[in-house]
């Protein structure tokens, strides 16, 4: 059985480290206060009783021996550092869910038939170098060595620096990289970051896919005019163009898309910027998402020909730039069946939906059958001081876990 009081205990020990006190956390990857979670982790790991290494990108790792300590080990696992005031649960929950998985284990004394092994993902959050997900794409080989010196933070201070003031080796990165079959399988618990769960009245979700973006910048050029002395069928206003594109985005994404795709305006910057001149250029920013690549690839042509329509319309040079287009990652069916078989056995009802999130699941679904569990979260608050998932579904969550790991263990 899930020790809930335990778990609940570890979660506020590691939402004290970089907390300010009301609610919010704060621990950018290599910082002092992730590098103190780090390892206040490793303790607990040691603790626990499992052989501990740390990779030369930050990965930890920790394993339970099983009886036959030839064949490839369970993973399972998440991240520890978070974004400016993020939530407790982000992450955290199911790096501490995959402990309590292993003291649940030792509890009721079960030997399982292969090792089950735990990884704390360095580096999930993009939020100090621009790019995330960077301990897990090392793992596959998805991270170049060039990349070290590439990404900066905002002071200036490179990812191989920062890896080296926390006493670990860059010059090795090659030897961080997994291959296929390494791992028998992975499983990373998460809160939802959505509200589906919540509004479907289940306490946990089973992941199908995990979606990924296509994103790209559009730039709008017309000419910066006076507002007063311009006449309106003479003016050619960016923003006028950016504003009908915001909403042909809406409108491409519900006609054309699938029942998982979603469409984000999130950028518009405007120049000059003064109340009482034409905005002569309007540059925004798109984010398209999907777990179906066909209809993925269908919404972005299609808006991508809205905003060269709405340039013609209202005569204005246009640009259109892809910053991102990767590909979703459908999660295996197998894993999925047994994590429902789990979950029944436990009595408790769960949901399958997409991730539209990104998580280090969609890299080590590259070398390894890959599961994902959510948790639901209240109001599908995340990234934010007001996170909570409530200590019930906390309790489900790693029970599914447990249950779900100790099947796959046992194979």
């Amino acid at each position: 059985m899930v020790n809930l009081d335990r778990l609940l205990a570890d979660l506020d020990a590691f939402a004290a480290i970089g907390g300010d006190g009301q609610g919010g956390v704060t621990r950018l990857a290599f910082t002092p206060e992730d590098q103190s979670a780090r390892n206040l982790f490793q303790d607990k790991l040691a603790a626990a009783g499992l052989d501990v290494r740390v990779d030369a990108i930050g990965n930890i790792f920790g394993r339970r021996r099983g009886r036959d300590g030839g064949l490839p080990p369970l993973l399972l696992g998440s991240h520890l550092d978070s974004v400016p005031k993020g939530g407790r649960f982000d992450g955290t929950l199911g790096v501490l869910s995959a402990l309590e998985v292993i003291r649940m284990l030792d509890d009721a004394r079960l030997e399982t038939h292969r090792p089950v092994e735990l990884a704390c993902f360095a580096a999930e959050e993009s939020s100090r170098f621009g790019s995330g997900t960077l301990g897990s794409k090392a793992v596959v080989g998805k991270l170049a060595p060039e990349m070290l010196d590439a990404l900066r933070d905002a002071e200036g201070r490179t990812l191989a620096e920062a890896l080296r003031e926390c006493g670990l080796s860059p010059d090795h990165l090659g030897e961080v990289r997994r291959r296929s079959g390494e791992y028998h399988a992975y499983l990373e618990l998460h809160l939802e970051q959505g509200a589906v769960l919540e509004h479907a009245g289940f306490p946990v979700g089973l992941v199908t896919g995990i979606a990924a973006p296509t994103r790209f910048g559009v730039t709008y050029m017309g000419r910066a005019d006076h507002s007063g002395a311009t006449p309106m069928g003479l003016r050619r206003d960016a923003l006028v163009a950016g504003a009908e594109l915001v909403l042909s985005v809406r409108r491409v994404v519900l006609t054309h898309g699938s029942p998982t795709s979603v469409g984000t305006v999130g950028v518009l910057r405007v120049q000059p910027g003064a109340m009482n001149v034409i905005p002569g250029q309007a540059s925004l920013g798109i984010d398209l998402r999907d777990i179906d690549s066909d209809a993925k690839r269908r919404i972005a042509k299609k808006v991508q020909a809205a905003a060269r329509r709405i340039a013609r319309k209202w005569n204005l040079d246009a640009s259109i730039e892809t910053l991102t287009d990767e590909s979703p990652v459908p999660l295996p069916e197998r894993i999925r069946q047994i994590s429902a078989a789990a979950c029944q056995a436990c009595g408790i009802p769960f949901l399958e939906i997409p991730s539209g999130a990104g998580h280090d699941a969609m890299y080590i679904a590259e070398i390894a059958a890959t599961g994902m569990i959510f948790v639901r979260c209240r109001e599908g608050i995340s990234h934010n001081p007001a996170e909570l998932v409530e200590p019930q579904d906390i309790a489900a969550g790693a029970a599914a876990l447990a249950e779900t790991a100790l099947r796959l263990a046992t194979e």
